[in-house]
């Protein structure tokens, strides 16, 4: 920590009746936006401190880590900071002051405190302003009535340094580490708990590979006590050759932040003369890069070179999409990726057959503003009639009049049919009938029948369709008006009314010659589509940062951090440094299948645990190098309430392997409450390049460690060990498909605690409420056909616990389950690929 300075407070009675606090000025802070690591109960949210009302207040968790922190909505000079404590209050805090909500710096540390009112002097500059509470005075929590900001905004001095930790996350060594528990890595992850230490002799350093030479101006350090009395703060081209930028003496430990001037890719701490009898110990290294001369992010400007934008006069429309097909119809592995765009209008005599990264969109506001006489189609000619791997491609917000009274989209995975108007019907089944393994419909009318034929398994939500003829194994249907009943023990079908919770996917829309992006409202128990009727709102383009192929992860940050949304064109982007989502209600979408890799190493996309954020149309593919996390939604103990206002992941996926070797442990780890999981596959490629047990391998598909959170078709396929773990109370699945890992090398490779093979899905021995509809896990165990699995889900027997409609199913013999829940159910046996079931568990 750095120099403690107490702060004077007054301890005050409140009156009996409560007034709006008064100030000399009105508070920077006031009716923003605010959000906290915990909240006590509803009744005492983060919002409480900043409402302008002394008689409300919020209040933490009874533990001592806890903060609140206020969103100015612009970078503003901060000079003064009033708590208004109740009677928790912070015996020991600090006030830190962040540009991007993720990176903070320490304005003042209190030590000492004595609640009351604490009026505490600063002087920074930031977007984001809070309370970090490091020792509570009483057994409670923290508890603020009200947390001011004062200040400026608009006539400060811009900052002269960028607020993004550029070191964070990248590559680290040092001269000697204390143990293994302190490693290099600890002083550059973000993460103020963990520290490198090394052995206690002189000299000893630490050091930052920031991925090449950039202009470097400031580094913060924060030393644990353990603290270095003399050292250099030192930079270098290529890591053997150091120049000293700043030599600093009589230093006292805790944190601090030194101005610096010079460049380097490397940076290093190297200290000299110890402050105690112990080695160097640093909780953080913070290295902040830039000026003041680079420019902000734009947002708006053109689509980019992948999106092709249609109207019904567009010359030789039908050869472009061809060419587009021609290209995209066997690549299931390649680079290309398109969108069509089509303006409002009548398109007369069209075929766009969708080949892979290939999405078609209309630009209505409604599905009838764009309309096709004509087909989308989606078939398996390029797979000899075999629709199992027909993944990434979409279709979205049109109508369709098919040429034959039936359109044709024969899909497997990760190709979701979204807000159509198919003025006929649809068959689901490749010509020829050969196997198909899809699929997703939501927020769409199918006037005439839908025809599944071979479709092992399918999930239609929030719809309206004129008939459902068949099914194969697993067809789960919730607010779809006219689907089949329930009839699972005889048949496929798993019914429910209505929704329990969605919000549909945002789109890209025109509002005359603008481009807007349209996000849906919420909607509890939800049935039939959402439009015309269109609770939500627009959001213009030119508040979203348009991200083309070359974008760097750095500017992708910035853009961010300005407070941006991204929409992200077609393309591969390479990520050399974690993509940082910290405003709520930030929207990320992609178009044509986007893909994410994170290279060297690091997490894709981390999401803050903050309200509304939308995920939706993108794909995150491995890199070579294995990431921790490819995806985390809120940070490990993440607990504040999103119920009015979820985090939503729509169309998102996830692919381990198969475009090249790629590893993970972990593929999406949700933290936070109340996220909806609207569509996504979570898939270790079996198949294409880079495949193998441990050439592609990946521990974990989905670890939901939340509470309240929602899955609403849910595929997730070929894990090395669980494809899905839940952990947190009262999450709620409908809809799960699931494949177990093909390639187990025996039935050794896969025990654990005395059971053969990880569940598909397993609900932890710790959770008490858990319910979940239409589950499906199959084996092919191509590899050794002779592993007998135990069971394909796991769940602890309470009385909270509920599971509907369950089956397992062996792949023409090629390994068989014993059971289907726990030691539940008939085991599965022989070439017939017959399910065994169970409709209600326990």
């Amino acid at each position: 920590m750095g120099v403690a300075l107490a702060a004077t407070a007054a301890l005050i009675t409140l009156p009996t009746t409560h007034v709006p606090a008064a100030a000399a000025e009105t508070p920077l802070s006031q009716g923003r936006s605010a959000t906290s690591s915990s909240d006590e109960n509803a009744g005492t949210p983060a919002r409480n401190a900043v409402d302008g009302d002394a008689g409300t207040r919020w209040s933490s968790a009874a533990t001592d880590t806890q903060w609140l922190q206020v969103d100015l909505g612009t970078t503003a000079s901060i000079s003064k900071v009033v708590l208004n404590w109740e009677a928790a209050y912070g015996k020991d805090y600090k006030i830190q002051v962040s540009q991007d909500g993720s990176s903070w710096n320490d304005l003042k540390s209190v030590t000492a405190g004595d609640g009351g009112v604490d009026t505490l002097d600063v002087s920074g500059q930031g977007r984001y302003v809070r309370m970090y509470g490091v020792h509570r005075a009483t057994q409670w929590g923290y508890s603020l009535w009200e947390f001011q900001v004062f200040g400026t905004t608009g006539g400060g001095t811009a900052p002269t340094c960028g607020t993004a930790n550029a070191a964070k996350g990248r590559p680290a060594s040092a001269s000697s580490t204390e143990n293994a528990g302190t490693p290099a890595s600890a002083a550059f992850d973000g993460d103020a708990g963990t520290r490198w230490s090394s052995q206690a002799s002189d000299p000893q350093w630490v050091q930052a590979d920031l991925g090449s030479v950039q202009d470097l101006c400031k580094v913060d350090l924060t030393w644990e006590a353990a603290y270095a009395k003399e050292f250099q703060i030192q930079a270098s081209t290529d890591g053997q050759n150091w120049t000293t930028l700043k030599s600093v003496t009589g230093a006292t430990g805790g944190s601090a932040s030194y101005d610096v001037s010079g460049s380097g890719r490397y940076v290093r701490i190297n200290g000299t003369v110890r402050g105690t009898g112990y080695g160097y110990s640093l909780w953080e290294v913070a290295v902040h890069t830039g000026s003041s001369t680079t420019p902000p992010v734009q947002g708006g400007g053109d689509l980019g070179p992948n999106v092709i934008v249609v109207d019904p006069s567009t010359p030789n429309l039908q050869q472009k999409f061809d060419q587009v097909f021609a290209q995209q119809e066997s690549s299931q592995f390649g680079t290309g990726r398109y969108q069509f765009l089509l303006k409002p209008g009548t398109y007369n005599g069209i075929n766009a057959q969708l080949g892979f990264y290939t999405s078609i969109s209309g630009l209505g506001l409604n599905p009838d503003d764009t309309q096709i006489n004509g087909d989308i189609t989606v078939d398996a000619g390029w797979f000899n009639g075999n629709a199992t791997q027909n993944f990434w491609r979409s279709a979205e917000n049109l109508a369709i009049r098919p040429s034959n009274g039936t359109d044709r989209w024969a899909v497997a995975q990760a190709a979701p049919f979204r807000r159509i108007h198919v003025q006929g019907g649809l068959n689901l089944a490749p010509n020829g009938y050969g196997w198909a393994s899809g699929g997703y419909i939501a927020d769409s009318k199918i006037d005439g029948t839908v025809g599944p034929y071979s479709q092992q398994q399918w999930y239609t939500r929030d719809s309206s369709v004129g008939g459902w003829t068949n099914g194969v194994w697993n067809m789960t249907f919730t607010g779809v008006q006219g689907a089949p009943a329930s009839n699972f023990d005889t048949g496929p079908y798993t019914t429910l009314d209505t929704t329990p919770v969605s919000r549909e996917k945002p789109f890209l829309y025109l509002d005359g010659s603008n481009y807007k992006v349209f996000v849906s409202a919420k909607r509890t128990n939800a049935r039939g589509v959402s439009w015309p009727a269109n609770a939500g709102a627009s959001i213009p383009l030119d508040q979203f940062y348009v991200v083309k192929p070359g974008a760097t992860a750095a500017t992708i940050n910035a853009a961010l951090a300005q407070g941006l949304n991204l929409l992200f064109t077609p393309g591969v982007y390479h990520l050399d440094r974690t993509l940082e989502v910290t405003r709520a209600d930030t929207v990320v979408l992609g178009l044509g299948l986007a893909t994410l890799v994170p290279d060297n190493g690091v997490d894709a996309m981390h999401v803050a645990d903050v309200d509304g954020v939308r995920l939706a149309g993108f794909l995150i593919d491995a890199g070579a190098t294995n990431s921790d996390t490819l995806l985390q939604i809120g940070p490990a103990g993440a607990a504040a309430d999103h119920s009015a206002n979820p985090t939503t992941m729509q169309d998102v996926f996830i692919r381990i392997g198969g475009a090249g070797p790629g590893l993970a442990t972990n593929s999406v780890v949700v933290n936070s409450d109340d996220v909806v999981i609207d569509h996504t596959w979570i898939w270790r490629a079996d198949h294409g390049d880079g495949v193998g047990w441990n050439t592609n391998r990946a521990d974990y598909g989905l670890r939901v460690n939340g509470d309240d959170v929602l899955a609403t078709g849910l595929f997730v396929e070929h894990f090395n060990k669980y494809d899905v773990l839940w952990s947190g109370e009262r999450g709620r699945t409908i809809f799960f498909q699931n494949e177990k890992a093909y390639d187990a090398p025996n039935a050794a490779a896969i025990t654990h605690d005395g059971i053969v093979g990880y569940a598909a899905y397993k609900v932890a021995d710790t959770v008490n409420v858990h319910e979940a509809w239409g589950l499906g896990s199959y084996c092919n165990y191509t590899a050794d056909p002779s592993i007998v699995q135990a069971h394909g889900f796991q769940v602890p027997v309470k009385t909270g616990i509920k599971m509907h409609d369950l089956l397992v199913i062996s792949l023409g013999g090629k390994g068989q389950y014993a059971h289907v829940v726990n030691d539940t159910g008939a085991p599965t046996s022989g070439t017939d690929t017959v399910p065994s079931k169970i409709t209600q568990f326990p």
